[in-house]
């Protein structure tokens, strides 16, 4: 099971083996996420936050968004009482992006049981259910981490991908080089599909039905034979192709980590 929705994790929010976790970001406003937290959350969720937790942004030449180290990210999650043995749910406010970056990142790390909210806060708020601002007091615990290989593309490999489909989840306007509001040059990477994220959700945030998917990644010329790696900016919204695909029951991409933000910033050939 790769989505849950609101009824699922109502019904289960007492039970001891479940973990939430709040990851809500936004490009705009950095901290907004976090004060949200603050404000109100689900009973019982964690924070963590996309830069502080979820990259490691001290690393350079590895684009804006970094992949943290494994062992960092495991001891976070187990000071905050993740521990292997828990079902853990992601939710940003929707259309799921940051909680599709925290569901690839402990499942790369060798989570054996992670799923995401479909429709996230926006959905939990919808159907009326409770939030709170009481901080959860769960007991730390020990996350063992067993990283999963072949699940990453390089610069290099993207460079060199022979057959597979690079998809990009920017918005149209990005991929085509009409504005860059982060990365130094616009444009995309030369061959790049452009399937933005947020056409893969409907008004309500959630994903879209099966049919829905495949039809919108057969658009991109993917089905299920095709090797594909998914990229974007940074790394973060190629992970919600990824959690489609695999929603769609197509074979999974690889990620792209450095995305647009490494390439743009390596002398490496773009296109508009």
């Amino acid at each position: 099971m790769t989505l849950v929705g609101t009824a699922w994790l109502a019904d289960r929010l007492e039970d001891p083996g479940i973990r939430v976790l709040d990851v809500r970001w936004y490009l705009a406003d950095h901290d907004l996420g976090r004060r949200q937290y603050a404000n109100a959350h689900l009973p019982g969720a964690v924070f963590l936050d996309l830069e502080d937790d979820l990259s490691d942004t001290a690393r350079s030449g590895e684009g804006r968004h970094p992949l943290p180290d494994p062992h960092v990210l495991a001891r976070r999650l187990g000071a905050l009482g993740i521990g292997t043995g828990h079902t853990v749910v992601a939710y940003d406010h929707g259309p799921s992006a940051i909680a599709a970056r925290a569901w690839w990142l402990l499942r790369h790390i060798g989570h054996p049981d992670v799923r995401v909210l479909d429709g996230g806060m926006s959905a939990w708020e919808a159907a009326g259910l409770p939030t709170t601002d009481l901080l959860p007091s769960h007991e730390p615990t020990t996350f063992e981490v067993r990283v999963r290989e072949g699940d990453t593309a390089s610069m290099a490999e993207v460079a060199a991908r022979g057959d597979a489909v690079l998809l990009d989840a920017r918005a149209p306007e990005r991929y085509r080089g009409e504005v860059e509001p982060v990365d130094p040059i616009p444009g995309h990477i030369p061959g790049a599909v452009n399937l933005p994220f947020d056409e893969l959700v409907g008004v309500d945030q959630r994903l879209l039905d099966t049919d829905k998917l495949r039809a919108r990644f057969a658009a991109a010329g993917v089905n299920e034979r095709t090797a594909t790696i998914a990229s974007c900016g940074s790394g973060v919204t190629a992970c919600h192709l990824i959690l489609s695909a695999v929603a769609a029951g197509l074979p999974e991409p690889r990620l792209s980590p450095g995305s647009y933000s490494q390439w743009s910033r390596a002398d490496m050939p773009v296109e508009r």
